[in-house]
C-alpha cells in the first residue's frame, strides 16, 4: 500500500517541520491513500497534516476515514472550519457521520449547515439504523415521460452537475411516483423527436428507504447496477444509493461476520484506532462463554470416567472425534450462512437443506467412519473397538452436519444473525453432543 511506504518520509518531513513539502507530496496521490496515512499517524500529527490537505481533496478524505478519527479532527477544528467541511460534504457522507458522534457535537454541526442541507439532514437520520435511508442520497436528476428527449437534455445539463450520479436518469409521474429508470446512454442514442416515454421500458429495480442496506447491497450485486432508486411505500423516488456505499457495507457486513465467526463482538474501529482495552473487551466475553462451554465436555468425560478406566483405548481417539465433529459443523454452517446471505438460499427450503445434509453428512460419515473402524481394529482395541469409534463418527458426522446447517436458517427465521453460529461457539457445542454419543454407544457395546 502506498500509505505504509510513504509513511516513513511524511514523519520525517512533520518532525522537519516542512509543511509545504507535505502539501506537494499530498497533491499528487489519491485520497484513499492519504486517508490511510492519515490512519497511521497520532492524534496530535494528524490533526495538523490534516489541514494541510488540498482543498478539493478535504471532503473525500475526511469521508474515508473512520468514525473515530473523523470526531478527532472535528474536536480540534475552530467553528469556521467545521462550518465550511460539514456543507461540503455529501448528504450521505454527512449522514454517516453523524451517526457515529456524540448527540450534542450533531446538534452543534447540524446548526452549522446552510437550511437546505439542515432539512435533507435531519430527513435521512429520521430512517432506522442500518436502513437505506441512511445511505441515499437526494442528488439525482429525474425527467418527465412527455418531455422530448431535447428537453430532457437541456434539464440533465442543468442539474446534472449537482447529482452524485448521472449515469441513470429517473422517469416520475406529477406526485413524484418513479415509473422508469433510464440509462444516459438511451437518451444519447435517442433522436431528439422523440420523447421519453418513447425510449421507456418500465423496467426497474428499487428499494423502500426502509430496507436494510445489506438488502440494497445484495440487489446491486444481483442486477450489476451501479445505483439503485430508493422510494418510499407508494413507490415515491426520495433518492439514490450508489455503488460505492454499498461496497462500504458489503465489506462491514464481511468484516463483522468474520469477526463473528471467530468469536469476537464485533469492532467498527480499525485495527490501528482501536483501543487495547476495547480489544480485550470484544474477546474476552466470548472466550469466557467458550470456556465454560468446555466445561461440558469436561463433565462428560468425568461421567464416563470409569468406561474410560475400563476399556483405556477409548480415550486415545477423543481428539479425533471431537475435532472431526467441529469441522464438519463448521463447514456446513460456512457454506449455509452463505448461501442465506447472498439470497441463494431461503428459510422456506429449511425441508430441502434437511435432506440434503442429512444424505451428505451419511456418506461422510460412512467413509470417515470406515477410516477410523481400520484404525481402530489394527491400532488399538480389536473390532470392538474399531466398531464403537466407527459408529461414533458416523453418528457424530450426521449430527454435526444438521446442527451446522440448520441453526443458522432457524437463526434467520427469528431475525437473529446466523453469524452468530461462530465456528468456535459451534464447535464447542459439537464437541460436547459428540463426546456424549461416543461414550453412550461404548457404554453400549461394552456394557458398561
Amino acid at each position: 500500500m502506498l500509505s505504509k511506504l510513504i509513511l516513513p518520509d511524511i514523519q520525517e518531513l512533520i518532525d522537519q517541520k516542512k509543511w509545504e513539502a507535505i502539501k506537494s507530496v499530498f497533491s499528487d496521490i489519491p485520497a484513499q491513500d492519504i486517508a490511510a496515512l492519515l490512519s497511521m499517524l497520532d492524534e496530535k500529527e494528524r490533526t495538523v497534516v490534516f489541514r494541510l490537505i488540498p482543498a478539493a481533496k478535504t471532503t473525500e478524505v475526511f469521508s474515508e476515514l473512520d468514525s473515530t478519527i473523523q470526531e478527532d479532527i472535528l474536536a480540534n477544528f475552530a467553528d469556521r472550519q467545521l462550518k465550511v467541511l460539514i456543507n461540503k460534504l455529501d448528504p450521505d457522507d454527512r449522514t454517516s457521520l453523524f451517526e457515529d458522534l456524540p448527540g450534542k457535537l450533531v446538534q452543534k454541526l447540524i446548526n452549522f449547515l446552510e437550511k437546505k442541507e439542515r432539512l435533507e439532514a435531519l430527513e435521512l437520520l429520521g430512517y432506522p439504523e442500518d436502513s437505506v435511508g441512511r445511505l441515499m442520497t437526494p442528488e439525482y436528476v429525474a425527467v418527465r415521460p412527455d418531455w422530448s428527449i431535447q428537453q430532457a437534455f437541456h434539464h440533465i445539463k442543468e442539474y446534472g452537475r449537482d447529482a452524485e450520479t448521472i449515469d441513470m436518469i429517473y422517469v416520475v409521474d406529477d406526485q413524484w411516483k418513479l415509473l422508469d429508470d433510464i440509462p444516459i446512454r438511451r437518451f444519447i442514442l435517442a433522436d431528439n423527436d422523440k420523447t421519453v416515454k418513447d425510449i421507456m421500458d418500465y423496467f426497474f429495480v428499487s428499494i423502500e428507504a426502509n430496507e436494510d442496506q445489506e438488502h440494497a447491497y445484495n440487489l446491486v450485486k444481483k442486477y450489476n447496477a451501479t445505483v439503485l432508486p430508493v422510494v418510499d411505500k407508494e413507490g415515491i423516488l426520495l433518492g439514490i444509493v450508489t455503488v460505492d456505499d454499498l461496497i462500504d457495507v458489503g465489506e462491514e457486513e464481511v468484516n463483522e461476520d468474520f469477526q463473528k465467526a471467530s468469536a469476537i463482538s464485533p469492532i467498527e474501529e480499525s485495527y490501528y484506532s482501536v483501543s487495547s482495552l476495547v480489544l480485550y473487551k470484544k474477546r474476552v466475553v466470548w472466550l469466557l462463554i467458550l470456556l465454560i462451554t468446555d466445561f461440558f465436555s469436561s463433565s462428560i468425560i468425568a461421567h464416563f470416567e470409569n468406561a474410560i478406566k475400563a476399556v483405556v483405548a477409548l480415550a486415545f481417539f477423543i481428539p479425533v472425534l471431537i475435532d472431526s465433529g467441529g469441522n464438519i459443523a463448521a463447514q456446513s454452517s460456512t457454506l449455509i450462512i452463505r448461501a442465506l446471505a447472498t439470497g441463494e438460499l431461503t428459510v422456506h427450503n429449511w425441508f430441502k437443506v434437511v435432506k440434503k445434509e442429512l444424505f451428505i453428512g451419511l456418506m461422510i460419515g460412512i467413509t470417515l467412519g470406515l477410516i477410523l473402524y481400520v484404525r481402530g481394529f489394527f491400532w488399538r482395541g480389536g473390532p470392538s473397538i474399531g466398531m464403537v469409534v466407527g459408529l461414533s463418527m458416523v453418528a457424530i458426522t450426521i449430527l454435526s452436519n444438521l446442527l451446522g446447517s440448520v441453526l443458522p436458517i432457524i437463526l434467520t427465521k427469528f431475525k437473529l444473525d446466523p453469524a452468530i453460529i461462530s465456528s468456535p461457539l459451534l464447535t464447542t457445542v459439537v464437541d460436547s453432543l459428540g463426546l456424549l454419543v461416543y461414550f453412550t454407544l461404548a457404554g453400549f457395546i461394552f456394557h458398561l
